[in-house]
């Protein structure tokens, strides 16, 4: 049996497929303007990428924020769900989600079959998500994809208190004019991510082994400053941006 999963973030879209309980395939794209359009591509895609035919699909179901838009799926389901199956199936040792993307950020505290205990979300505000980098990374000219790098060459982070994106990116202004080190800045901006995912994680109940998800893991930095605040190692698997389309996958097989 064939099923599929589609998960339409703010940022990228992407699909997995499962066959017979195994991963068969995973593809990624940006979203753009039209979320709808971005489901139906990212399927398509990754079809024609592994040779299976659509009339091979059992079921099909969506998540993330774009999960409705997606109208050739069988049933949507929120990415909170999708996330605690996904990372189950990547590590099933795993008991507690951080997943961090563009718009939003999550704490999930999963059971031994990757059941949904507990979770919190961030999503009224750009602070601790990928946005909030995205605009920290225009206020110092940098490249977002060298942030990890730089960030690891800091020998004195800066403090960068404000809790809102629009503040923060003064005080970045701020020290910019003062003569601070990009480096700096950058680890300090890594860690003022980290304070607010940490502290959200703490109130949820947070239980070893940890999984970081979502577009941010990839980004070392931010996972060096989570291991900090947290005294723990972070697990980030290499298919932490398509997690919450293999958990959808694995759904749809569950419930067909």
């Amino acid at each position: 049996m064939i099923t599929a999963g589609i998960d339409i973030g703010s940022i990228t879209a992407k699909a997995a497929l499962i066959k017979d309980g195994s991963l068969a395939g995973t593809h990624l794209q940006f979203t753009g303007y039209h979320a709808g359009n971005a489901g139906s591509a990212v399927f398509q895609e990754l079809l024609s990428r592994t040779a299976i035919d659509r009339r091979d699909i059992h079921a099909i179901v969506s998540t993330g924020y774009g999960r409705n838009s997606v109208d050739f799926a069988d049933k949507a389901i929120t990415e909170i769900t999708c996330h605690g199956a996904g990372a189950h199936f990547i590590d099933p040792e795993t008991r507690f989600v951080i997943d961090v993307g563009g718009q939003d950020s999550k704490v999930i505290k999963i059971d031994g079959s990757g059941k949904v205990l507990d979770f919190a979300m961030n999503d009224k505000c750009a602070a601790g998500t990928g946005r909030f980098l995205e605009v920290m990374a225009r206020a110092l000219e940098a490249d977002l994809s060298e942030f990890g790098r730089l960030s690891s060459m800091a020998d004195a982070p800066a403090s960068i208190s404000s809790i809102c994106t629009v503040f923060a990116e003064s005080e970045v202004i701020s020290l910019i004019s003062k003569g601070e080190s990009r480096e700096n800045m950058i680890a300090g901006i890594h860690d003022s991510v980290a304070s607010r995912i940490s502290a959200m994680a703490r109130r949820t109940g947070l239980t070893p082994p940890v999984m970081m998800t979502g577009g941010v893991a990839r980004n070392q930095g931010v996972v060096k400053a989570l291991e900090a605040r947290l005294g723990l190692e972070i697990r980030v698997s290499d298919h932490a941006q398509l997690n919450g389309a293999i958990g959808a996958a694995l759904l749809a097989a569950r419930s067909s």
